[in-house]
């Protein structure tokens, strides 16, 4: 007797990993954390370059952390907090539309759905059934663009930025405080060039993107930067 074919296997479940749901975060813990090593690492190297103690230098760095994590968390915020109150006003204005003009709003929906590959018979179905379940979500997400992944949040933003911003910049304060005198600037350097190669890579492993690209990109920044801060200090005995 013939044996049965096995029955298939109706539990599993397809999931797919996608990194655009950490757009919101990765972009403010990045900026952060680049920002904190970079400009912390400048000043640093420009203050040690004017000929200042050990001290003057931890002090301008503890300086340059606070004022920086205050700084890019007030940014964020701010800026975040516009882009929520620009959302705000969109939904509002579209939620009067849904209420004044209901067939107008439906047909848009519709035109939008047939531009994306649907017949008209199937696009006035989908609009309609979205409709009835949620009008303005559905014009919120397929007119204005809008999602849950990439809404703006003012705090998370400002928070991740603050954060980061710190860890960043702890790194090159480290440094220069377990260094020689006479040896800040090029352990400095290294620190956080080596630092920010490690973010870059990181950040494009989170991203699904390049490592080494990454790394090299924000590397030459760096590099840059510390360039121009030195010769800054060098030159004029002060950083600016």
């Amino acid at each position: 007797m013939a044996e049965s074919a096995p029955e298939s296997d109706n539990s599993y479940i397809h999931k797919e990993h996608h990194y655009f749901q950490r757009v919101n975060w990765l972009r403010a813990a990045v900026l952060g954390a680049n920002d904190g090593i970079l400009s912390t690492a400048g000043l640093l190297i420009g203050v040690a370059s004017a000929d200042a103690t050990p001290g003057a230098i931890f002090t301008a760095g503890l300086a340059g952390l606070v004022a920086g994590a205050m700084s890019m968390a007030a940014g964020e915020y701010v800026s975040v907090s516009s882009q929520a109150d620009l959302e705000k006003a969109d939904l509002a204005i579209e939620r009067a539309a849904l209420h004044s003009h209901p067939d107008a709003e439906l047909q848009e929906l519709t035109e939008i759905y047939i531009g994306r590959g649907l017949t008209p018979e199937t696009a006035r179905e989908v609009a309609r059934q979205l409709t009835e379940h949620d009008a303005l979500e559905a014009h919120a997400r397929d007119e204005l663009g809008m999602s849950e992944i990439v809404a703006a949040k003012p705090v998370q933003a400002a928070v991740s930025s603050a954060l980061s911003f710190s860890v960043g910049a702890v790194l090159p304060i480290i440094a220069a405080v377990a260094s020689p005198a006479d040896l800040i600037t090029p352990i400095v350097a290294i620190v956080s060039l080596i630092s920010l190669g490690i973010l870059g890579a990181l950040s494009a492993r989170a991203g699904g993107a390049s490592k080494s690209k990454a790394a090299a990109r924000v590397v030459f920044w760096g590099v840059a930067a510390m360039l121009a801060t030195g010769v800054i200090g060098h030159l004029f005995g002060t950083v600016v």
